[in-house]
């Protein structure tokens, strides 16, 4: 990897009412790395993540890809904010993998994966085609291609997403909570895809409450709390001996959480 970051995001800053969302959150992500961000739900980890692909607007701060300001263009003699269309070829080096899956219900599995390369890159159809398949073989539902949403489980459905974040060729993949929508034995086989992308050198930022997947794939964890990010390092550094009270309580809470869901599916 390289010591420049790919992805850094500056003194970001979100407020909705007379909540503040964030508080000044830095981050830093390198080209190559799995980065995974954890912490108590509405500590701003989504918020976060949607404002580095300018689905939220700061109201503060910045965030630089691969060099590029995301919203901004340079004016005559500043950065000024940038058009909408500008805006929307900036956010194609994200892809962004939801919760709760987002596939369009009328289109088959291989059209939810081909139609955003045509009408949003503008990939000729047959090759869209090709490589739409080309994925759903990698996350292993090349035989489910001409089924529909309703028709698969949740756990298909996320691998269906994954296949169609991927398929613009993102430089960098946005997990928000990609499990939480599973039932408990669906989440193997998504965690089982996320594996295979970070061992192929996929660039990886994914807010979860998966403690085992962070701690076997990150190469950085970062822990927040209401709005700022209190806690970072490696895995070993964080969920094997977490330093902050509040990370403490947080994870102890969490693996309890686990064991209880793991039980149950049982």
């Amino acid at each position: 990897m390289s010591d420049r970051p790919f992805l850094r995001a500056v003194g970001i800053k979100k407020r909705f009412g007379q909540v503040d969302a964030l508080r000044g959150v830095d981050l830093q992500i390198h080209r190559g790395s799995v980065t995974c961000l954890l912490g108590p739900s509405g500590s701003g980890k989504s918020t976060l993540l949607r404002c580095l692909n300018r689905l939220e607007t700061p109201d503060e701060g910045y965030v630089e890809i691969d060099g590029v300001v995301i919203g901004f263009e340079q004016g005559r003699k500043r950065p000024v904010q940038c058009s909408p269309r500008r805006l929307a070829a900036q956010r194609r080096v994200t892809g962004m993998v939801f919760q709760h899956f987002n596939l369009f219900a009328h289109l088959t599995v291989e059209q939810n994966v081909t139609e955003g390369q045509v009408h949003g890159h503008g990939v000729a159809r047959n090759a869209a085609r090709t490589r739409a398949l080309e994925l759903l073989d990698r996350v292993g539902l090349a035989d489910h291609a001409q089924r529909y949403p309703a028709q698969l489980s949740g756990g298909q459905q996320q691998r269906v997403a994954i296949a169609r974040a991927m398929a613009t060729a993102p430089k960098v993949l946005l997990f928000d909570e990609p499990t939480s929508a599973l039932d408990p034995e669906l989440v193997g086989e998504v965690l089982g895809v996320m594996r295979d992308l970070a061992h192929d050198g996929v660039t990886m930022l994914v807010v979860t409450h998966e403690i085992a997947f962070a701690e076997e794939v990150a190469t950085h964890v970062h822990v927040m709390n209401e709005g700022s990010i209190i806690e970072s390092g490696t895995p070993a550094e964080v969920i094997r001996s977490p330093r902050h009270a509040r990370t403490q309580t947080f994870l102890a809470r969490v693996t309890r959480t686990d064991r209880s869901d793991a039980a149950a599916a049982r």
